[in-house]
């Protein structure tokens, strides 16, 4: 998907966070959103990633983890990342692309 304007990544990030909100619930989870921005935000290492796909394990089938890698993801290129000043990578790659003249 191109990437155009910062709504298109805000309108994005809200759907994530409701696809985090229902598989959260539907994976009985005893973290919540915040958990999982928090992850993101602070993120550290090359394990960050996977504690947030921790949050949804319940030692379901592989589709499952499919779905929840793919879901996770998403959120870790929508949030915002201490890191990187606050912004997704996402943002990043729009600040970055306007800053080159696309």
């Amino acid at each position: 998907m191109q990437i155009e304007s910062k709504q298109q990544i805000l309108e994005r990030r809200k759907e994530i966070e409701q696809e985090l909100i229902d598989m959260l619930e539907e994976t009985e989870s005893d973290f919540t959103l915040d958990h999982i921005r928090d992850v993101i935000f602070h993120e550290e290492d090359n394990d960050d990633m996977m504690k947030v796909v921790a949050m949804f394990d319940r030692g379901g089938d592989a589709s499952e983890l499919s779905n929840i890698l793919e879901l996770v993801t998403d959120a870790w290129n929508y949030f915002p990342h201490k890191i990187i000043g606050g912004l997704s990578p996402m943002e990043q790659i729009l600040k970055q692309s306007k800053s080159d003249g696309h």
